[in-house]
């Protein structure tokens, strides 16, 4: 057996091992209460325990599951408080580390990509990886013209962890499903799919990160640091030094929070405009605040192509439900295949549904918190209750999923940030349709 395969049995057999730990801890619990302790008390040591487990597996894999629980940590802040603790802290960790791969394997992929004599093309070249992403690390080095660079190596075998793990994860959508209420965890891993073939080709990130580049060269908020060089397996860029999210989300003082939320919010929705691409890969770790301000963004592998712009139908549907427009809002969202053909919805209920997502647009400053975004979760993942039933009829046609993930992500960390930012000012400058005089479809 070679070490590829062997890796990836051992990684499949750690994947696997999730759902005999829930069973055996949810047949525990109904000891517990057998004995007399509460339902709640028992679902929540559950769950708790359920959530150290799944995180700690995958804090302990690269490939395909470190890239999910990176996708999984932005709904942090829609985890209940009671049970966030364990949440919060396993899923800190997956933002940002894994672990390193062996020096000797470095070089070899640095030879592979730059050839024999790539120690020539660095100054200095640091082997202690800086950090760790999903399929590569990163190292800190110096450019033979001087320029400090971090230098991305790609895991060897990548490409084999990322089928092997995603093909397992797709097993147990339901166990995840459950550590994120509210959100459909089959459609991620679908997505996080059918993207991987990109991620894994360096030059394809590299080419997005100079469009980046070059949209905001010389802006005042928005510093993405410029490609340096390129190959397959291995991408050169400018290090840069700041204040990562994460720990803004851990200590930050307030204007410090509020300045985050503002940069990320404007990032997120003037990118499309700015440069035809979305960044796809919202989570904490791929966002630093530097010393002047500005925010810095890294890590291009992912992105959405809008040559157009963010699409015009989302800044009309946002419109039409402040508005309290209900027929119209409805007829758009048939229109535009939200809803399924032949599906008899009430327009006043779907405008229920909708209306409290668009909170953050009816005044000037919105405050997003844990409680708002948790607040949201409960109630569109309440069996019992009429958003649930609404929710379950409407649908996301396939060209706006990765938006809503996008949005839904940056929203997430905003509500981690605990950050208040004018998000009316910003949508209505950068989103078509909301400033619009005439709500038409276009």
């Amino acid at each position: 057996m070679t070490d590829i395969p062997r890796r990836t049995v051992q990684r499949t057999a750690k994947l696997a091992s999730l759902p005999i730990g829930v069973a055996g801890r949810v047949a525990a619990g109904w000891g517990k209460r057998l004995v007399g302790r509460s339902a709640e008390e028992v679902s929540a040591e559950v769950s708790a325990k359920t959530a150290e487990q799944v995180f700690a597996v995958l804090g302990q894999l690269k490939g395909g599951a470190m890239k999910f629980g990176q996708a999984l940590s932005v709904f942090e802040a829609a985890v209940p408080d009671e049970l966030a603790a364990p949440y919060r802290e396993a899923l800190t960790k997956l933002q940002s580390a894994a672990p390193p791969m062996p020096t000797r394997a470095v070089h070899r992929v640095l030879a592979e990509q730059l050839g024999r004599s790539w120690a020539r093309r660095f100054a200095e070249f640091d082997d202690t990886p800086a950090a760790a992403a999903s399929i590569g690390q990163v190292h800190r080095a110096v450019w033979h013209d001087g320029r400090e660079v971090a230098v991305k190596v790609q895991y060897p075998g990548a490409d084999e962890a990322l089928l092997a793990d995603l093909r397992q994860l797709q097993r147990f959508s339901r166990l995840f499903q459950a550590l994120v209420p509210g959100t459909e965890v089959k459609p991620l891993l679908e997505e996080l799919r059918d993207r991987m073939a990109e991620e894994l080709d360096y030059r394809g990130e590299a080419d997005s990160q100079r469009a980046f580049a070059a949209a905001f060269d010389g802006d005042p908020r928005v510093r993405v640091p410029r490609v340096v060089a390129s190959a397959p397996k291995v991408m050169v860029t400018e290090w840069v030094s700041g204040r990562p999210l994460s720990r803004i989300i851990q200590d930050g003082e307030r204007a410090e929070r509020d300045a985050a939320g503002r940069l990320l919010a404007e990032f997120h929705f003037s990118s499309p405009a700015r440069s035809g691409l979305l960044h796809a890969d919202p989570h904490p770790g791929n966002f630093m605040l530097l010393d002047d301000g500005r925010l810095c963004v890294i890590d291009y592998g992912a992105v959405a192509r809008l040559p157009h712009g963010l699409p015009r139908t989302l800044g009309l549907m946002v419109r039409l439900a402040l508005r309290g427009q209900s027929e119209e809002l409805l007829q758009l969202l048939r229109d535009e295949r939200f809803v399924r053909p032949g599906t008899e919805l009430d327009a006043e209920e779907v405008l229920a549904y909708l209306s409290p997502f668009v909170d953050p647009m009816r005044s000037e400053r919105f405050r997003f918190s844990r409680r708002w975004l948790q607040s949201q979760v409960e109630r569109i993942g309440d069996l019992q209750g009429r958003d649930f039933h609404t929710g379950r009829s409407l649908n996301l046609p396939p060209n706006y999923l990765m938006i809503h993930r996008v949005t839904f992500g940056a929203i997430g960390i905003m509500c981690q940030l605990d950050a208040e930012v004018p998000a009316r000012e910003i949508v209505a400058r950068w989103q078509p349709g909301f400033a619009d005089d005439e709500p038409s479809a276009g």
